[in-house]
């Protein structure tokens, strides 16, 4: 059964229990998104609700290994080599309509939003971990003065602050 948004933000001290419990409470009622609640009632910020989401997701997507899979060129050329490193996107196929992306947990909420707004296909996404994705952006979209280490060390940097 997967973690609810709720208890994911009380185990990380964003809510308290009873502040959950509340938010359920109107939630019952209003019919709202549970993130919505939290922050127009307790002033929980946008970034910890995207960050307990993300979670949430990651826990529920398949899980797979980039370097193992061989893009075609079609796939690829859906998103540029910038956007692929920046972004932390790996295009991987067509399930039909849809676009299988791989991406880590830490650049989920990034990846929604960039290909919400760049990708016209619908898609869903696949997890990796941070150097996986280093690695298969490096094979796939290599980029003078980009490597899986610098991938990591920029999510590490964006994590301390």
């Amino acid at each position: 059964m997967a973690v609810r948004l709720g208890d994911l933000l009380v185990q990380r001290g964003v809510l308290t229990g009873a502040q959950r419990d509340q938010i359920v409470e109107v939630q019952l009622t209003s019919g709202r998104p549970f993130g919505e609640l939290a922050e127009r009632l307790f002033g929980v910020s946008p970034s910890a609700i995207e960050g307990a989401w993300a979670t949430q997701y990651a826990m529920l997507a398949p899980k797979i290994d980039p370097r193992l899979r061989v893009p075609s060129a079609k796939v690829l050329g859906l998103v540029e080599r910038r956007q692929a490193w920046q972004f932390g996107v790996l295009p991987i196929e067509f399930e039909g309509h849809d676009l299988v992306v791989c991406t880590t947990e830490a650049h989920l909420a990034r990846a929604l939003r960039f290909c919400g707004w760049r990708i016209v296909h619908p898609c869903s996404f696949v997890i990796t971990d941070l150097a996986t994705l280093g690695e298969a952006l490096d094979l796939h979209y290599p980029m003078a003065g980009m490597s899986a280490d610098d991938l990591v060390q920029v999510m590490q940097r964006r994590w301390a602050s």
